[in-house]
């Protein structure tokens, strides 16, 4: 289930990536702004995508305050855990984890979904709230159908990010 505001907000990004001339960056872009805008609780939203060879995620696509973290090792932080686990991580307060890469002091909890091509997990979607435990069921379905979105309109493309 979403909420209806999760149901307006995906129809948009599937407006802006049905329009076909955005590249696979420009459209993961797209999409981060407008989570970033239209969604209260987002307050800096990026996609990392893995380069299996270094066991290394690569920061592609971001809307939100500029970060240092652009590479983090597999294992490392809430998205380094996704990396190996395959599985959303919500984090309702990020100063209960021991394995937290703070990107600001402003954030305070965080959501980070995976994102699958053909079975594999090639990237995540990670979002960082400055409201603490403001993310529910609602927002995993509805990230996890954004994530399904760029994998099935990007596809291959997807591989050589």
């Amino acid at each position: 289930m979403m909420t209806p505001n999760h149901m307006e907000v995906l129809q948009q990004v599937r407006q802006q990536l049905n329009q076909g001339n955005l590249s696979v960056v420009e459209g993961l872009n797209a999409i981060c702004e407008t989570l970033n805008k239209k969604l209260e609780a987002y307050d800096w939203v990026g996609f990392y995508f893995a380069d299996f060879k270094s066991k290394m995620l690569h920061l592609k696509a971001y809307s939100g305050a500029p970060t240092e973290h652009t590479s983090i090792p597999f294992g490392k932080g809430i998205c380094g855990q996704v990396a190996l686990s395959n599985k959303n991580f919500m984090v309702p307060d990020v100063t209960a984890q021991d394995n937290y890469i703070a990107c600001s002091i402003d954030v305070r909890s965080e959501l980070v979904v995976p994102l699958f091509l053909e079975g594999k997990n090639i990237g995540q979607i990670d979002i960082d709230s400055k409201a603490l435990n403001p993310f529910t069921k609602e927002d995993e379905t509805f990230l996890t159908e954004i994530c399904s979105l760029v994998s099935s309109t990007y596809g291959k493309s997807l591989k050589q990010l």
